[in-house]
């Protein structure tokens, strides 16, 4: 009795260790579901990230426009020469993607840089599935991509974010061609400098969803070059006449609104 009483206490003590052990290797970025969320942004600069500001070459961070401060990467206009005049800026990341989940913590902060369009004022966005900084012009102001709207509060009535715009592009919805340049979420409106959580699922060509604080507010399906657009006709062209966007791009937008985004992550799936 004693010699099995002894057994099974050293098989719990290995079985013990051996648990322990397996916790240590569980990676740092796995979440209880597994998922294994990478960060595109390291806090300290904007490596991996490259800036196209409309009238500028892309690699041009016109008056430190896109900058890291304080572990958060902020877009600002205090260095600008007074007036915004039309200089819509994208931060690219360095690699496409197809299919894949994007997260951005973001929030809007202080007063919008003189001469900044009324529209753009608290304005940013996501741009995805968009066209290579090697075919974008350098007076060009928006990429050909899907854009994720994101808008703040202005402190009176209804405001949506996690919206949708279409630069160059179509999608479709409720199984009908979707025409209208931008159509608004179902999200609630969130005034003030508060963070908030923008998700966006990507399917390649057959499903997007826009997410806010963890609730989806639109979805849509067959992203497409719109051939009704000069440039989109040419990328078009280049395609070999294919208009379906099954991947692309991904970049943040500069509107002439001061913004700011953090633990701006990935989780790329498997289709």
């Amino acid at each position: 009795m004693l010699l099995t009483r002894r057994f099974f206490m050293l098989a719990a003590l290995i079985c013990g260790a051996s648990f322990a052990s397996a916790q240590d290797k569980e990676p740092k970025d796995a979440s209880p579901q597994g998922e294994r969320w990478v960060s595109l942004f390291n806090g300290k600069d904007l490596t991996g990230w490259t800036p196209k500001i409309r009238h500028h070459a892309a690699g041009d961070n016109f008056a430190d426009t896109f900058r890291v401060e304080d572990g958060v990467l902020k877009v600002s206009y205090d260095k600008y020469d007074g007036q915004f005049n039309e200089r819509f800026g994208h931060l690219f990341y360095d690699k496409p993607f197809a299919n894949y989940r994007f997260r951005v913590e973001y929030r809007f902060t202080g007063d919008q840089c003189p001469g900044g369009p009324g529209w753009a004022t608290r304005n940013s966005g996501i741009m995805i599935h968009g066209e290579s900084l090697k075919t974008m012009g350098k007076d060009q102001d928006f990429p050909v991509s899907i854009e994720v709207q994101l808008l703040g509060g202005l402190g009176k009535g209804p405001r949506s974010t996690g919206n949708l715009c279409t630069p160059g592009t179509n999608v479709v919805m409720n199984g009908k061609l979707f025409l209208p340049h931008c159509t608004n979420s179902k999200s609630k409106t969130y005034d003030g400098d508060q963070w908030v959580t923008c998700e966006v699922e990507v399917h390649g060509n057959k499903l997007v969803r826009h997410l806010i604080n963890g609730e989806e507010v639109l979805s849509y399906t067959q992203p497409q070059l719109d051939e009704r657009d000069g440039h989109a006709k040419e990328l078009i062209k280049a395609a070999g006449g294919e208009k379906q966007l099954s991947s692309g791009t991904i970049s943040l937008q500069s509107e002439s609104h001061p913004v700011e985004f953090r633990k701006i992550e990935i989780l790329e799936l498997e289709e």
